[in-house]
Protein backbone atom coordinates (compact mmCIF):
# COMPACT_ATOMS: atom_id res chain seq x y z
CA UNK A 1 0.00 0.00 0.00
CA UNK A 2 1.07 3.56 -0.94
CA UNK A 3 1.42 6.08 2.27
CA UNK A 4 2.16 9.32 2.49
CA UNK A 5 5.49 8.77 4.12
CA UNK A 6 6.21 6.38 1.15
CA UNK A 7 5.39 9.31 -1.28
CA UNK A 8 7.33 11.90 0.63
CA UNK A 9 10.75 9.53 0.90
CA UNK A 10 10.44 9.12 -2.64
CA UNK A 11 9.92 13.01 -3.74
CA UNK A 12 13.05 13.57 -1.83
CA UNK A 13 15.02 11.37 -4.43
CA UNK A 14 13.66 13.52 -7.45
CA UNK A 15 15.92 15.86 -9.51
CA UNK A 16 15.49 19.46 -8.97
CA UNK A 17 14.80 20.08 -12.17
CA UNK A 18 11.73 17.95 -12.25
CA UNK A 19 9.96 19.98 -9.14
CA UNK A 20 8.14 21.99 -10.69
CA UNK A 21 6.30 19.47 -12.94
CA UNK A 22 6.31 17.15 -10.44
CA UNK A 23 3.88 19.83 -8.46
CA UNK A 24 1.53 20.73 -11.01
CA UNK A 25 0.74 16.66 -11.28
CA UNK A 26 0.25 16.84 -7.91
CA UNK A 27 -2.27 19.68 -7.97
CA UNK A 28 -3.86 18.75 -10.99
CA UNK A 29 -4.52 15.42 -8.43
CA UNK A 30 -6.28 17.34 -5.91
CA UNK A 31 -9.29 17.46 -7.75
CA UNK A 32 -11.21 19.62 -10.89
CA UNK A 33 -11.45 23.35 -10.27
CA UNK A 34 -14.76 24.36 -10.59
CA UNK A 35 -14.29 26.86 -13.04
CA UNK A 36 -11.12 27.54 -15.15
CA UNK A 37 -9.79 30.69 -15.43
CA UNK A 38 -8.13 32.16 -17.90
CA UNK A 39 -4.64 32.19 -15.66
CA UNK A 40 -5.55 28.26 -14.89
CA UNK A 41 -5.68 27.52 -18.92
CA UNK A 42 -2.82 29.71 -19.15
CA UNK A 43 -0.50 27.46 -16.68
CA UNK A 44 -2.10 24.73 -18.39
CA UNK A 45 -0.62 25.13 -21.49
CA UNK A 46 2.87 26.19 -20.02
CA UNK A 47 2.75 22.85 -18.72
CA UNK A 48 1.54 21.51 -22.15
CA UNK A 49 4.50 23.13 -24.20
CA UNK A 50 7.04 22.36 -20.95
CA UNK A 51 6.72 18.68 -20.99
CA UNK A 52 5.37 17.70 -24.46
CA UNK A 53 8.54 16.53 -26.57
CA UNK A 54 10.31 15.66 -23.35
CA UNK A 55 11.37 12.08 -24.45
CA UNK A 56 12.22 12.93 -27.86
CA UNK A 57 15.92 12.26 -27.29
CA UNK A 58 15.01 8.77 -25.95
CA UNK A 59 12.09 7.65 -27.50
CA UNK A 60 9.88 4.65 -26.01
CA UNK A 61 10.11 1.33 -28.24
CA UNK A 62 8.65 -1.73 -28.34
CA UNK A 63 11.42 -4.70 -28.27
CA UNK A 64 11.06 -7.67 -30.57
CA UNK A 65 8.45 -9.94 -29.59
CA UNK A 66 9.89 -13.30 -27.82
CA UNK A 67 8.91 -16.90 -28.35
CA UNK A 68 6.50 -18.44 -25.80
CA UNK A 69 7.82 -21.42 -24.07
CA UNK A 70 6.23 -24.61 -24.98
CA UNK A 71 4.98 -26.69 -21.76
CA UNK A 72 3.81 -29.70 -20.97
CA UNK A 73 -0.11 -29.54 -20.55
CA UNK A 74 -2.02 -29.94 -17.39
CA UNK A 75 -3.55 -32.78 -16.65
Amino acid sequence: MVTKELLKSEIEKVQEQYLGVLYRIIKALEGPSPRLTEADQSSWRAFVAETYGSMAESPIERAPQGSIEMREPIR
